[in-house]
């Protein structure tokens, strides 16, 4: 298994730094004198995508897990405020090599796609939204699923059907799924153009005349099951074992624990979410119910934040 992990490191690099040298302006800007990073941008991207392949949903206890374990292939491993900087800073870098890996892969070129929303909610109280530091991106909406409401923003997402990430966005709560359905094809066209008759498979809310005219002038043929008072729709037998496959890509993509501290954060596209794993808190004493901390040095800091 450690060889393997080598391996594919190595191989990761190798395509990451080939992609710098004929793109170098997808590097993260810096000053042209100065100290240059102990860490390549290469090697961080390395170390992210090693990162997510592992599991790893804590900063911290990745860089402790590398620091022990893969030495001999980062001699230099940067503290975490360092590597989240940095990470930040790569967000673009990070996409485009995500996207590079992920159309290296056979199911890129799969002729069935699925679409969906999911809640991506971050706080129920009105403290909680009063304080957020997402006041104006999130929105309050409605969870049909669970039969109620919840405050902050859905995933809207396009993949394969074995959970590849073709496209995805992240809009208000209230926002049209059909047009932000139209809107992510129109961002990136060529990912239509380059596959004629492309099946896209959704809910029942992915309706109205105009709505199926406009995908079907982009050569896209579209499955969602009979709304009521429909006649029977092609491919009626299959959306229901294609429902359990949707909510299980959606399970395995789904953000519905993963918030951000704010609209910076979010921007962050890390290669095992579309969202950093972060909560939002906007506040130092949230995760304690607000008991006032133990008595010390990190303590006191906590009291007068909060004070």
């Amino acid at each position: 298994m450690k060889t393997e992990l080598d391996s594919l490191a190595t191989a990761l690099y190798v395509k990451t730094d080939d992609l710098l040298k004929a793109s170098p302006h997808l590097a993260p800007w810096r000053p042209t004198v100065g100290i240059a990073p102990r860490l390549t941008d290469a090697e961080l991207v390395t170390l992210a995508m090693v990162q997510a392949m592992l599991g790893f949903t804590s900063e911290a206890k990745w860089l402790r897990h590398a620091r022990s374990h893969l030495r001999h292939l980062f001699p230099y491993l940067p503290k975490q405020p360092g590597y989240n900087k940095r990470l930040r800073k790569a967000a673009e870098l990070l996409r485009r090599v995500t996207r590079l890996l992920a159309t290296d892969t056979s199911v890129w070129s799969d002729d069935v796609w699925i679409v969906d929303s999911t809640p991506v909610e971050y706080g129920r109280s009105r403290e909680t939204v009063k304080r957020s530091d997402l006041a104006g991106w999130a929105e309050y909406g409605y969870c049909a699923n669970h039969s109620r409401f919840f405050w902050g923003l859905r995933l809207h997402l396009v993949c394969t059907l074995q959970g590849l990430p073709i496209a995805f966005a992240l809009t208000g709560a209230k926002a049209d799924e059909r047009e932000t359905l139209l809107d992510l094809l129109a961002a990136e066209p060529h990912l239509v153009a380059a596959r004629p008759g492309q099946t896209l498979i959704g809910d029942k809310n992915y309706f109205g005349r105009d709505f199926e005219h406009q995908v079907a002038e982009q050569d896209i043929r579209l499955l969602r099951p009979a709304r009521k008072g429909e006649p029977e729709r092609p491919g009626a037998p299959l959306f229901k074992p294609l429902r359990q496959v949707i909510e299980s890509v959606n399970g395995r993509r789904s953000l519905r624990s993963e918030v951000a501290e704010g609209p910076r954060q979010m921007c962050t596209q890390r290669p095992r979410r579309p969202v950093t794993r972060r909560r939002v808190t906007g506040h130092p004493m949230q995760k304690q119910r607000g008991r006032r901390p133990a008595p010390g040095r990190d303590g006191l800091r906590l009291v007068k934040r909060m004070w």
